[in-house]
């Protein structure tokens, strides 16, 4: 069998342009998985042997001790069948159950609110699935990110893929447009791309050369707008092509997750440590959280009309008002490794943790 290290080649470059602090460190931890590498880390040493990022750093920090958080919201765990799995991303799914991408068993998985676990194998072997919508006709639409595929699964499991047209296409994210079409990101292809319910594939290269299109969502203006984790962008792209790019302010900015806020703004994580917001017309606010190197990642509005987010280094769930007033509570195990975030209909928050193959749930 493959082993589990494959997993992530693309994510270390954008934690290695802001951790450097002595691996170490976290080498003296307890890992859930011992023989596990961060994926962050696998990617930075992969990216080392070319000669565009020789010089990067591929440090990363321990988690940050759990005595200083706080644990307001209660916090539940589901094991997922297969073991190891590494649940990335994660959606509410059509009938109400809780949808996942299953990174390294190259499964999709799904549970229902009462914890009921099925599995399902995608058909291309190590095609290594990222990412998750929802789509207009009732299927789960998915990302092939190590397949350079789209794919589509219905409730009862059957499967549909559809290869992308560039060599070496890496597909990550993918969210639901407001025109009825899927819509992507591709690291590698620096492309976003859209896709029809009938498998017609659309692309449209981003401006900035290297920029990493990460995440992507709907905003308020009926725009896609995606984050450009090394290029330290968010931008966004109208349902016709047209590409429109914002520099974050702040030095060393790495965005990340995006979602649409209850403001009528974007929200991001960064990174570098903060979460930020910016305006449909391109203006930003920044809020540093209190551990710069906590590595936010997936981001959305709850239920309470705050903006919630997992920080993936420090093993936390926090929270941010739409002032920037930010709360963070840690997990019961802060070396999980939480990836992504969604709700619920059960109005609770549905997250993956990427390092100890579970779902979890915080009922607020």
């Amino acid at each position: 069998m493959r082993h589990r290290f494959t997993s992530f080649r693309f994510l270390c470059a954008f934690t290695a342009l802001v951790l450097a602090v002595n691996a170490s460190v976290c080498a003296a931890s307890t890992e859930p998985h011992p023989d596990r590498t961060r994926p962050w880390v696998k990617l930075c040493l992969s990216l080392k042997r070319t000669p565009r990022h020789r010089a990067i750093r591929c440090h990363f920090p321990s988690a940050a001790p759990a005595a200083r958080m706080r644990r307001t919201p209660t916090i539940s765990e589901l094991s997922i069948p297969t073991s190891p799995s590494s649940p990335v991303g994660i959606t509410l799914g059509p009938e109400g159950d809780l949808w996942f991408a299953e990174n390294y068993a190259n499964k999709i998985g799904r549970v229902t609110l009462a914890g009921v676990f099925t599995e399902y194998s995608v058909p291309t072997a190590d095609s290594q699935p990222a990412h998750l919508t929802t789509g207009p006709d009732g299927a789960v639409w998915f990302t092939e990110a190590n397949a350079g595929k789209i794919g589509r699964i219905t409730g009862t499991g059957a499967f549909t893929e559809y290869a992308l047209p560039g060599a070496g296409a890496y597909p990550w994210d993918i969210t639901a447009g407001p025109d009825g079409n899927l819509w992507f990101t591709d690291l590698t292809g620096n492309d976003v791309g859209k896709i029809t319910t009938s498998g017609t594939i659309t692309e449209y290269t981003v401006p900035s050369s290297g920029a990493y299109p990460m995440r992507i969502t709907t905003g308020p203006d009926g725009d896609l707008w995606f984050t450009e984790a090394l290029t330290g962008g968010v931008a966004k792209v109208t349902t016709s092509g047209s590409v429109t790019e914002y520099t974050v302010p702040s030095s060393g900015a790495m965005p990340i997750g995006i979602t649409a806020g209850p403001d009528g703004k974007l929200w991001y994580t960064d990174g570098a440590g903060k979460i930020g917001s910016v305006t449909t017309s391109g203006t930003f606010t920044e809020y540093p959280l209190s551990d710069p190197n906590s590595f936010p990642w997936g981001i959305t509005t709850g239920p309470d009309d705050n903006l919630w987010f997992v920080e993936q280094v420090a093993g936390n769930l926090a929270s941010s008002t739409t002032s920037g007033t930010v709360n963070e509570y840690a997990l019961p195990n802060t070396l999980a490794g939480p990836f992504d975030i969604t709700v619920a209909q059960d109005d609770n928050l549905w997250f993956t943790e990427d390092y100890v193959d579970k779902i979890a749930k915080a009922a607020l």
